[in-house]
């Protein structure tokens, strides 16, 4: 009995010194992770999906503060927040830089890749010739697209401080669009929501959107509407080198990539939690899926913790490799 007391005593003993066991809960006595996330709430999702790994490593999460994307990065790089999910790697480089660069922030990991930009069009518009961008030079193709009477095309664009909006109005003056287009450039939301409404009416339409993202749920591109080309790649500074061909056509923006941007001593701290973040990766199609349920309803934090929950269970094993990645980076 002495022995087996002994020697169960010994293997407890080693069970509990052994790096997976001291390593399962690495976040534990750290101070709460302070995450950053997009007013929009269809970004919210991943956010959470990391969130939730971070507690099971042990982590306290902080309740996720929202900004605009440039005062995401401004918070990040003057240590008002530890990371933030959203940060599109081309897109988001001006303001990486001006938020103080490499010397502060890191981008980790890709969580989502193959995510869209460009410019659509009513599919009717398309199938009548309406196929490139800059045809939009023509006053008379212009008015097609005319939705407030003074003549020029009002294109649903980009809300500023998202970024995007700095290559929608250098593309405008790149190719002499500046007599025939309007950037319209309010709550995004409420601009792309009334475009649907003016197609429903069998209304021509031009925008622009992203993927993953609700709206290519409700214009489903191919049977709604139509990606427009552009005839030559012409970005800001800061863009070069990107792929902007998508399925043989070029759409005007770099097939992009979204990851994690954190600050740097914070990864230093918590390794754990810095290769969390290079490691998870996260369908686009899913981002898109759980958008769409969003617009459709689920919009409310609760409901869009339980998408985040949901996917989780359904994709456990995938999270749980995350997990394992994790705790032995903690070693």
């Amino acid at each position: 009995m002495k022995l087996f007391t002994l020697t169960t005593a010994l293997a407890m003993s080693l069970s509990l010194a052994s790096p997976l066991f001291a390593n399962d809960k690495p976040g534990e006595g750290k101070p709460a992770v302070r995450v950053v996330m997009p007013a929009q709430i269809e970004e919210h999702f991943h956010h959470y999906i990391l969130l939730r790994a971070l507690q099971e490593l042990g982590y306290e999460t902080a309740e996720p503060a929202e900004a605009e994307y440039q005062t995401m990065h401004i918070a990040i790089g003057g240590g008002d927040a530890d990371f933030t999910a959203n940060h599109w790697h081309a897109l988001h480089a001006a303001f990486y830089e001006e938020s103080g660069g490499a010397e502060v922030m890191t981008k980790v990991g890709v969580l989502i890749e193959g995510a869209l930009q460009g410019y659509l069009v009513d599919k009717a518009s398309y199938d009548a010739g309406i196929t490139d961008f800059t045809m939009l030079k023509d006053p008379e193709i212009a008015k097609r697209f005319d939705a407030d009477g003074d003549g020029k095309a009002d294109l649903v664009g980009c809300t500023p401080g998202w970024g995007c909006e700095r290559a929608i109005e250098f593309q405008l003056t790149e190719y002499g669009l500046r007599d025939t287009v309007t950037h319209n450039q309010g709550a995004y939301q409420a601009i792309i929501g009334d475009a649907i409404a003016r197609h429903e009416n069998g209304e021509s339409i031009i925008y622009y959107t992203w993927t993953p993202y609700w709206v290519s749920g409700v214009l489903v591109p191919g049977k709604d509407v139509e990606w427009l080309s552009v005839p030559y790649t012409a970005l800001p500074e800061g863009s070069e080198g990107l792929n902007t061909i998508v399925d043989g056509k070029n759409v005007g923006f770099g097939v992009e990539s979204v990851g994690v941007l954190a600050r740097n001593d914070f990864l230093e701290a918590n390794p754990a939690a810095a290769k969390l973040f290079e490691v998870a990766k996260i369908p686009v199609n899913d981002v898109s899926a759980q958008a769409l349920e969003i617009a459709n309803g689920a919009n409310s934090t609760e409901a869009i913790w339980g998408l985040a929950d949901k996917w989780i269970v359904d994709n456990r094993a995938t999270f749980d490799g995350w997990l394992a990645e994790a705790r032995a980076a903690a070693e």
